[in-house]
């Protein structure tokens, strides 16, 4: 898959709510995944530490209230899009969370992500 394939795939899975395949199809084995500065783990290295990541934040959340994700913006073999989600998290309450994720596309396959939102406070 180029880049274009590959951006369009997670979007479309991400839109019916199967991250967590997206994952698992879309992702290069050694990819990188980059948080915010500040933020628990904000490096996290491999196919696996990024799946056990994702499952993690997903068992935090108590009710996921709705989301949406854009259309991605394709340069080269980088793609980037906006992610919105609201969610009540254990714990926490009621949070709106709007971000913009960055993708690089090696080989048919997402090599890193980086996300960059505000942080709470």
């Amino acid at each position: 898959m180029n880049t274009q394939q590959v951006a369009n795939r997670l979007v479309e899975l991400c839109r019916i709510g199967e991250n967590m395949q997206a994952l698992n199809e879309l992702y290069d084995q050694n990819v990188i995944s980059k948080e915010m500065p500040g933020s628990p783990n904000p490096i996290t290295n491999g196919k696996e530490a990024v799946i056990k990541k994702s499952e993690d934040w997903y068992a935090s959340v108590e009710e996921f209230h709705g989301g949406e994700i854009s259309d991605p913006l394709i340069a080269e073999n980088h793609f980037s899009c906006t992610m919105k989600m609201d969610c009540t998290f254990k714990g926490q309450g009621r949070m709106q969370i709007e971000e913009v994720a960055v993708y690089q596309v090696n080989n048919g396959k997402i090599t890193e992500e980086q996300f960059f939102y505000n942080m709470p406070s």
